[in-house]
């Protein structure tokens, strides 16, 4: 296996056993409820709590690895991810799960960004799309694996089981450290002036360097946050709200899961050949108004062939766009901030989205399921209108083209 494939490898499974933990959460979500005493929306700040530390750890490691080494920092990040899940097994009350949850996420904040650079600098920029779209598989893989491991874990073993495999990735930090070497780009970038290095290297301010800069920055971090905020308010309650509005079983809802999982692997690498062959803009236009349009209309699905075909659907066009994001960063930063900038943006809009969830169970609780879907429908016309700011611009040494 050639570098090229080793990057794509290693990053696609940092995403599998990092979109497993997140799902853990959804599937458990009614036995932590149940046996902790808290309302829905309490129980939805378990997932922002996650996305804040994503956050912080997106900063923290992205920083160092721009410093020193994407592969190095890359294992570190997983090594503490695992240990968070774990560790969440072991939670007496709601207090310590937000807190071993708010230490999964710094590890799992850490590890998407460094794994798009690592993949942006061995791929070259017209393979960019279709790359990142097998890359981002990974995390609906994990889903799968997260469905299929709650259908057989918690009706027998309970909740705290199921975070007990979270320790897994320990093994693969290991493997991944052993295998892969660090990005060449990133090493001919060290053989810069050390002065002239130094003042550039991982510096946030560059996000901010200038007013074009700071306006696409911004633009970048509301796509990210309506990305974030669709997919946890569509994935973290829905199984959940099925289970209730459409009497399905635990089994039943991992059923539904596995069917939005699988329209979303093909909306991703639908999404990828879209990026490569008609440009970003064009590609997020038509897959933010479909995807609008498909989770209101879902909010009319009735009956199990309904849920499925409807839950596919809407996966496919919401989370297909998921594959675009790490490209598209990476295209307008430089190697010297590259894990800075993705890691800062995404997570940015992962701890800002990740507060959906506690609204969505607001409004599901107060509400009904049509209103949180209308809410859900808004934002991806917001990241529409945001998306349709992004101009075309000149390559340079901090800026390309990625229109």
């Amino acid at each position: 296996m050639n570098y090229q494939r080793k990057t794509v490898v290693a990053s696609m499974a940092g995403l599998t056993l990092e979109g497993m933990d997140i799902m853990f959460i959804s599937f458990a979500m009614s036995m932590i409820v149940a046996e902790f005493h808290i309302d829905l929306a309490t129980g939805g700040f378990i997932s922002s709590i996650t996305n804040i530390g994503m956050l912080l750890g997106g900063i923290i490691f992205g920083i160092l690895a721009d410093k020193f080494g994407r592969v190095r920092i890359f294992t570190y990040t997983v090594f503490l991810f695992a240990i968070g899940t774990a560790l969440t097994g072991l939670a007496t009350n709601i207090e310590q799960i937000y807190i071993f949850r708010f230490i999964a996420g710094i590890g799992a904040g850490g590890e998407y960004g460094i794994g798009m650079a690592l993949v942006a600098e061995a791929w070259p920029k017209n393979k960019q799309g279709r790359v990142s779209s097998y890359v981002s598989v990974g995390a609906q893989i994990g889903v799968i694996l997260a469905a299929l491991l709650s259908a057989m874990i918690l009706p027998i073993l309970g909740w705290r089981a199921l975070f007990f495999v979270g320790i897994i990735p320990v093994v693969f930090a290991f493997i991944v450290r052993k295998n892969l070497k660090e990005s060449p780009e990133w090493l001919a970038s060290q053989q810069e002036d050390e002065t002239s290095l130094k003042q550039k290297e991982g510096k946030l301010r560059e996000l901010f360097r200038t007013p074009r800069t700071t306006l696409t920055t911004l633009a970048l971090a509301i796509m990210a946050t309506v990305q974030i905020a669709g997919y946890n308010g569509l994935m973290i309650w829905l199984p959940s709200m099925l289970q209730k509005s459409q009497g399905l079983s635990v089994s039943s809802s991992a059923l539904w899961t596995i069917s939005t999982a699988i329209g979303m692997i093909i909306g991703m690498l639908t999404f990828g050949q879209f990026m490569d062959r008609l440009g970003a803009k064009r590609s997020f236009g038509i897959f933010l108004l479909a995807s609008a349009s498909a989770v209101f209309l879902y909010s009319f699905a009735t009956g199990s062939a309904g849920v499925l075909i409807g839950g596919a659907i809407v996966g496919f066009f919401s989370n297909g766009m998921f594959a675009g994001y790490g490209a598209l960063i990476s295209r307008y930063y430089p190697v010297h901030i590259r894990s800075t900038a993705t890691n800062t943006i995404f997570n940015f809009g992962r701890a800002l989205g990740g507060f959906s969830p506690i609204l969505v169970g607001y409004l599901l609780q107060n509400y009904n399921m049509m209103t949180a879907m209308i809410y859900l429908a808004a934002l991806y016309i917001i990241s529409f209108i945001v998306m349709l700011s992004l101009k075309q611009r000149a390559s340079s040494s901090t800026e390309v083209a990625v229109m």
